[in-house]
């Protein structure tokens, strides 16, 4: 196994060349494959990997403990009122404790600023998990699926529908890194991030990749290979959810608007769905909709990237 990541931090997707990426999808898929047939080599026995929520979580818990478990390594939960930054220790003591203790350190929180300052500080690699600002793993988790199901990525279209949040400012990185066209639709006043769009843009210029913004949802559909979409109030906007209602109605991904992708295009939500909303029935249970190959890929990739910045 290479160690050209070994020890490293990913905070967000833009920490990675391309051909990083590569090296954790191609990672991924040999992973996958091997324990299908019943392969269950453990790199990291011995190791510890603390997995510190500070948001609730289903996919992103479970996945990453099942990672640890079959890649050997002892998974550390702490969350909730039992989460690590819970105490009132400064983040820097805290971070400075784990490290002794764990080879790394996975953190799902709200600022990204608290992801940067726990890297900062640690000396073990540290992942973002999710924060306000990103979602890394659940793109890579995303590039492998439709990796799977369309065969490549380079001059694939992605097309994004909804918030610009955490997911947007994911799928603007992965996009750029693996070449493909991304195409993102947001109301007015929900744009992605400046410093995201400029760091894509960067990317974007060196791989080949374009990237578009519009506030038409048809628009950014028409002709897309992926069309993906994520909930219109993230964790900690509950208070704004019934006035996003209006704003965003226009972006459901319904029958109507796939129709609009290419043949064969495929359906990505990074789940849990807010069935009605941004998204109907007929097409999260339909032919389209891949997401739940989509989240058991978090554990595929999860495992490649522990495997990667460990062993």
């Amino acid at each position: 196994m290479t160690d050209k990541l070994r020890g490293r931090d990913l905070l967000s997707l833009a920490d990675l060349t391309s051909a990083e990426v590569r090296l954790v999808l191609d990672t991924a898929r040999e992973q996958k494959a091997a324990w299908a047939a019943g392969h269950r080599e453990q790199p990291l026995a011995g190791r510890a990997v603390a997995l510190v929520f500070e948001k609730p979580s289903v996919r992103t818990r479970v996945s990453f403990e099942v990672a640890c478990a079959r890649l050997g390594a002892t998974p550390v939960v702490l969350s909730g009122p039992d989460s690590a930054f819970s105490r009132g220790e400064t983040v820097a003591d805290t971070a400075r404790v784990l490290e002794r203790y764990c080879d790394a350190i996975v953190l799902r929180t709200f600022e990204q600023a608290k992801v940067a300052e726990v890297a900062e500080v640690a000396s073990v690699p540290v992942v973002n998990s999710l924060s306000d600002d990103h979602h890394p793993c659940q793109g890579l988790a995303d590039l492998l699926t439709i990796e799977e199901h369309l065969g490549t990525l380079a001059g694939r279209t992605l097309a994004y529908v909804g918030d610009g949040n955490n997911m947007a400012h994911t799928y603007l990185h992965g996009g750029a890194l693996t070449a493909m066209d991304v195409r993102i639709a947001t109301p007015p006043g929900f744009e992605p991030s400046a410093g995201v769009v400029a760091e894509a843009a960067e990317i974007a210029a060196s791989t080949g990749s374009t990237i578009t913004f519009t506030t038409d949802a048809r628009e950014a559909v028409a002709g897309a290979d992926v069309v993906a979409t994520d909930t219109w109030a993230s964790m900690g906007q509950e208070s704004e959810h019934a006035a996003r209602l209006a704003a965003f109605a226009p972006y459901r991904v319904d029958p109507a608007l796939m129709e609009l992708a290419a043949p064969g295009a495929i359906f990505l939500h990074c789940l849990p769905a807010h069935r009605g909303e941004e998204v109907t029935d007929e097409v999260i249970d339909g032919p389209s909709s891949v997401v739940f190959d989509e989240a058991e890929n978090r554990l595929h990739a999860q495992k490649a990237l522990l495997t990667l910045l460990l062993a």
